[in-house]
């Protein structure tokens, strides 16, 4: 999977996978080497390559930052009817799950466009107080820079896929 040309396919997949799931893994390494994985429920990708999330929550990822800014994100498609149908078919028409490979950028404060991003993605459960609580008063993202995609094998079911 190239990383510039089948980028449109990669962010359409993250928001099926952000659909279906609400968060996306990110996986990295803490500074006593450890591996650690955290969900991010606000991530989003820009046109070039490049996204961003909000960090209010994460305490692992800032902390693995300083020493390793190498992550892997991994998005998974888990709708329902989108599995039923290619267990039906044995074969997925679309890809279940790609892997992006990247780095991790210095933590800064939200831009009005991406605050505006964000409240478009969490429109629909304003007025909640789960909403308010996770999504109101995000003020700063963290920006990742993309150096490739894996789209995952799951042998003849995903073998035409390219």
């Amino acid at each position: 999977m190239d990383l510039k040309t089948d980028w449109t396919k990669i962010r359409k997949h993250f928001n099926k996978s952000f659909s279906s799931n609400f968060y996306v893994s990110i996986a990295s390494i803490l500074p006593d080497n450890n591996p650690t994985v955290t969900p991010i429920g606000s991530l989003f990708l820009n046109d070039n390559q490049t996204g961003f999330y909000f960090e209010k929550f994460p305490a692992k990822l800032p902390e693995s930052a300083k020493n390793n800014p190498k992550v892997c994100l991994l998005g998974v498609n888990s709708g329902r009817v989108f599995w039923i149908k290619a267990l039906f078919r044995n074969k997925f028409l679309e890809h279940p799950a790609i892997k992006l490979y990247g780095e991790l950028g210095a933590k800064r404060k939200a831009t009005a466009k991406e605050i505006k991003r964000l409240n478009r993605r969490m429109k629909i459960t304003n007025g909640l107080k789960g909403n308010t609580y996770l999504w109101k008063k995000m003020e700063f993202v963290r920006e990742i820079r993309f150096t490739k995609a894996e789209k995952i094998n799951l042998g003849t079911m995903t073998e035409d896929l390219d």
